[in-house]
């Protein structure tokens, strides 16, 4: 079993300032086993998860359960809720039992996506919890390059190749098995294609089945299959509305669905000094990667997945205002990654499988920003940088660059 010090890390100093944290993330990414790992360090503590009977059972006797632990010492306990967002008044439960319990308890709240739906206003759970994501694998926390948020800011080109030949093979395992923990560490690409083809199904029609109307899941099902060809372009939602026989706006509405449950996320364009550039379009990236057949495809998906979790921790972790963005104009010249932080551009990010050069849209957009650059490749086992006016272009490989993500 893989140890996600990565993430034990982000808890820790997220649990030092709040008792209540709550993990969100894709069904399957490991929440349960990040938060059975963290209880081993708590002499007390007890697990809770909504979906087992006898748990619900106990939870409807007694809405205070973990008041019976049974304690080996006066420390405080620790209290795993897994899945409680399922119950239907389960932010007014939280929000008692913190107000009742937070100096003698501390508390994991853990689910699959919709813990973050009511942080938009009117939150009544406001100010009493700190939240982050966990993700699938990532070459970042596999790989064990990290540098501190601080050096990567100051100098988002730095490189070293250390450890290059261990992260090419993870990376290349992470692009057949997918960085789900149970097909990445079977290591079988029979296992991942089991596991994929249930995956989806489960969560549609399970899940997501409470929120879409019950006639459309064949159309949702569909819809979900359809993704992998369009990945690496803006979505055309229009041509998949024709293409199903639906209106937009269901498109769109099961889209939403599919970001709320961490089937895919989506990025948005970036238009701030950009002559006539494409508005309002969105690029959409699954986190099943491998399902993806086109290989340059498949390679851009799997340094948006990259780049999202970074981006995602850093504003858990009060780094910054962080957001990841795509750039395309009229003209039809793209840059596939744009990092902002506080809608300050910083860094551009091109994702070719084996160019050597640096693409002309980079050049261009980089002249317009005026930031540095970096072209990732598939390929290599050497990185150069190129001048571009006053700034520097990195090609350098993906799996090496991304593996020093903070």
């Amino acid at each position: 079993m893989h140890n996600r010090r990565f993430y034990i890390k982000i808890w820790q100093e997220l649990a030092a300032g709040k008792s209540m944290i709550f993990i969100a993330g894709p069904r399957q990414a490991g929440k349960t086993t990040l938060s059975k790992l963290i209880a081993r360090s708590y002499t007390n503590n007890y697990y809770f998860n909504w979906d087992i009977a006898e748990h619900r059972t106990l939870f409807f006797s007694n809405p205070v359960f973990f008041e019976s632990i049974k304690r080996k010492d006066t420390s405080n306990p620790l209290i795993i809720l897994d899945e409680i967002h399922k119950y239907k008044d389960w932010k007014n439960y939280l929000k008692g039992i913190y107000d009742q319990f937070h100096e003698d308890y501390k508390f994991i709240v853990s689910g699959s996506g919709r813990l973050d739906i009511y942080q938009k206003g009117g939150d009544s759970l406001a100010g009493r919890y700190y939240m982050f994501h966990l993700f699938p694998f990532t070459i970042a926390e596999l790989g064990s390059n990290n540098v501190k948020i601080e050096a990567f800011l100051e100098n988002p080109l730095n490189i070293s190749m250390e450890h290059a030949k261990k992260n090419k093979e993870i990376w290349n395992t992470l692009s057949d098995l997918s960085g789900f923990p149970e097909p990445y560490l079977s290591g079988k690409a029979t296992t991942y294609r089991r596991w994929s083809n249930t995956y989806s199904r489960q969560l549609i029609r399970e899940d997501i089945r409470d929120i879409v109307d019950m006639k459309s899941i064949i159309d949702v099902e569909t819809l979900y299959l359809l993704l992998p060809s369009k990945t690496g372009s803006p979505l055309s939602v229009q041509s998949l509305a024709n293409d199903l026989k639906v209106s937009y706006n269901t498109v769109r509405n099961w889209l939403d669905v599919f970001e709320r449950f961490f089937l895919v996320f989506s990025i948005p364009t970036w238009t701030e000094k950009i002559t006539r550039a494409i508005q309002k379009e969105r690029k959409v990236y699954l986190w099943d990667a491998p399902r993806i057949k086109a290989p340059s495809a498949r390679f851009e998906n799997m340094v948006a997945i990259e780049l999202y979790r970074a981006v995602t921790l850093w504003n858990d972790m009060g780094y910054g205002d962080f957001s990841l963005h795509f750039i395309k104009n009229k003209e039809k010249q793209e840059v596939d990654f744009l990092l902002a932080n506080y809608r300050e551009p910083f860094l551009l990010i091109e994702a070719k499988i084996a160019d050597e050069q640096p693409s002309k849209s980079l050049q261009i957009f980089q002249r317009a920003l005026n930031i540095p650059a970096v072209q990732l490749t598939n390929e290599g086992d050497s990185y150069r940088l190129a001048s571009n006016g006053g700034n520097k272009t990195l090609i350098a490989p993906a799996y090496q660059w991304l593996s020093q993500l903070p």
